[in-house]
C-alpha cells in the first residue's frame, strides 16, 4: 500500500539527508541548528517528555507482556 503523504515525507527526509552525504552527525546538527533559530524567532517549542507516559488502561499494561 502507497500512501502519497508518506512518499512526500521521505523524499524530503532523503534530500536532506543527501546534502549531507547521508552522515547523521551533520543531518542531528542541521536539525538543531535549525530548532535553535525557530526558538529565536519566537516559534513555540513543546520539549519531548523526560518520562515516557504511564499506561492507564490494563490493555496497554499488558498488551506485550506475553510476547
Amino acid at each position: 500500500m502507497n500512501d502519497e503523504i508518506v512518499d512526500e515525507v521521505r523524499a524530503i527526509r532523503d534530500t536532506h539527508a543527501a546534502k549531507f552525504g547521508y552522515d547523521p552527525r551533520a543531518i542531528y546538527e542541521d536539525l538543531k541548528k535549525s530548532e535553535a533559530e525557530h526558538i529565536a524567532a519566537g516559534h513555540p517549542f513543546v520539549p519531548p517528555p523526560s518520562v515516557p507516559p504511564v499506561p492507564n488502561s490494563s490493555l496497554q499494561r499488558t498488551r506485550f507482556a506475553r510476547r
